[in-house]
């Protein structure tokens, strides 16, 4: 296997750690208005992935860092081609961090509401764009022979990518459902249950139709190895969590979101952004790559570096392992 076959995989290993990270968090942001019924619940969610939110995020600046480095030209493309979408992720990710921190500032029934929708929305607008943009990816977009997208941002709104969006929004809410109950104690774990039973069902139809539409256009054998896995890991993740196995359900639809996303990129290889216009202008492992020394170097970087991260970061949810419940608020009473 060559490099750059190689970062082709490490890429994809990232961007699974992501979407199964920050999906929980997209998740717990949209569950602030559709599970939490008072201001103290709304803490209890938040409280959930407070420690760990921003360490999630560490994963998108991997994941971009080192497609900048080790494949600058779909670099280049995506970033160019895609910019008004990425540019409202950047926005919505830097004021729901801002809305975390500043949300308990200050007392203000006002101040505080005005937080709270910008979390709603902030984590909502991503959970939809992400599955836009890697439908869009996936499906091929209008390159040229110069490596240029020279399509509009309206084309990227296409019937596959928008059931690609619908599909991220209902299976990271799920997923974050799982995690609320699983972090959660008392009426608010109950509830989390009963949402997650529900997302579950709808994510699942429209999951294995988003599934099947990739396989039927773009899959092959591998590809439909990884729609199997997740779609038994999505039913499994319904099932655990309809008998009270929380912890088996937030296990299998991780492994949900992994597989769904090694599908994406088991249809894609060799291609990184294939073209709409000329298979031939299609942007792939070789031509789109750096150079070998660079990617040797990349690697022993990685090498040295990504263990030390895992172990911090699952230290970190060691640490913070515990589940929480109104009573723990502080102020709960007043």
């Amino acid at each position: 296997m060559e490099l750059h076959d190689v970062w082709f995989v490490l890429i994809a290993v990232l961007w699974i750690g992501y979407f199964f990270l920050e999906g929980f968090d997209f998740g717990i942001g949209v569950l602030t208005k559709l599970l939490a019924r008072d201001r103290v619940e709304k803490r209890v969610l938040i409280n959930t992935i407070g420690p760990v939110w921003d360490g999630n995020e560490v994963w998108l600046l991997t994941a971009g860092g080192a497609t900048f480095a080790a494949f600058p030209d779909w670099y280049a493309t995506l970033f160019s081609g895609f910019y008004l979408p990425l540019l409202i992720i950047l926005i919505c990710l830097i004021v729901r961090g801002v809305a975390f921190e500043y949300r308990a500032k200050r007392p203000e029934e006002r101040w505080q509401t005005n937080w709270e929708h910008a979390i709603f929305w902030t984590s909502l607008i991503p959970a939809v764009l992400w599955g836009v943009a890697f439908g869009n990816i996936v499906r091929g977009v209008k390159i040229d022979a110069h490596k240029e997208y020279v399509g509009n941002f309206w084309d990227l709104l296409n019937p596959y990518a928008i059931l690609g969006g619908l599909v991220t929004l209902t299976l990271f809410t799920f997923h974050g459902a799982v995690f609320a109950s699983l972090k959660t104690v008392g009426d608010i774990r109950v509830r989390a249950r009963k949402t997650a039973l529900g997302l579950g069902l709808i994510t699942a139809v429209l999951a294995l139709g988003f599934m099947i539409w990739t396989q039927a256009d773009k899959g092959d054998g591998k590809s439909l190895v990884a729609m199997i896995v997740a779609v038994v890991a999505l039913v499994g993740a319904i099932a655990a969590i309809k008998i009270g196995r929380e912890g088996w359900s937030f296990a299998l639809s991780g492994i949900t979101i992994a597989a769904a996303v090694a599908m994406l990129f088991l249809t894609l290889f060799p291609n990184v952004m294939p073209s709409s216009l000329n298979e031939e202008w299609s942007l792939t492992v070789t031509n789109a790559s750096s150079s070998p020394y660079t990617l040797k170097i990349m690697t022993w970087c990685a090498g040295v570096a990504t263990p030390v991260v895992l172990l911090y970061q699952s230290w970190t949810y060691w640490v913070f392992r515990k589940r929480i419940g109104t009573q723990h608020i502080a102020d709960a009473a007043h």
